[in-house]
């Protein structure tokens, strides 16, 4: 195993999560949960097979995924994280807070994928939490939906799509990402493109002010 080879924290850290995949495999399994090998391919494009298993092997052997056979259909391996790899959530979301300068730019060529946007939806505010539930469904255009839950303050996520939403947003994923990190207004966002359907104010509830 490669080792920086320091008694230090931060170096111990990397020797554990600091390879190239690491982190976005996390990053998957925070926002879906128990995952396939088939499902984290589909959400890591890019990485070839047998580099995922190598992956995964090692996040297993450092504690932070377990295992389990599924049974039918699905008949096959379920990853998910341990407790100690949850305790990844809050470096993640740090990480994806510092990133936001760094979507100011449409993707160019880059792939997307809606549940991505997971993290930073995380992060967002209840600040009407005397006001009934409701549900924000995100849809970039080309790809699935992710599901953004508030009710009593808290605020969940979840990829799919619900019947009724209280209101949805749907556009390209820079204005989505703008809009949820806080970079970009609604309004402003409106204006390059973004579409909002339902009640403005049940989105305006979340977003950072």
């Amino acid at each position: 195993m490669r080792t920086y080879g320091q008694y230090c924290g931060i170096a111990k850290t990397l020797d554990t999560i600091g390879d190239r995949w690491t982190l976005l495999i996390v990053r998957e399994l925070l926002a879906l949960g128990p995952c396939r090998h088939t499902d984290l391919r589909n959400g890591l494009p890019g990485i070839a097979s047998n580099l995922l298993v190598d992956r995964l092997r090692g996040l297993e052997e450092a504690g932070l995924i377990h295992r389990e056979a599924a049974p039918p259909p699905v008949a096959t391996a379920l990853f998910s994280l341990t407790e100690r790899g949850r305790e990844l959530e809050p470096v993640l979301q740090e990480l994806s807070r510092w990133g936001v300068p760094l979507l100011r730019e449409p993707g160019g060529n880059d792939t997307f994928r809606t549940h991505w946007l997971d993290m930073p939806a995380r992060a967002l505010t209840d600040h009407r939490p005397d006001q009934p539930a409701i549900a924000l469904q995100l849809h970039a255009d080309g790809n699935e939906d992710l599901v953004i839950e508030v009710k009593d303050g808290s605020v969940h996520t979840h990829a799919g799509r619900v019947d009724h939403p209280t209101a949805s947003l749907t556009g390209p994923p820079h204005l989505l990402a703008a809009t949820l990190l806080g970079d970009l207004d609604l309004s402003a966002a409106e204006q390059q493109g973004l579409r909002l359907s339902g009640e403005r104010e049940a989105v305006l509830r979340i977003l950072p002010r």
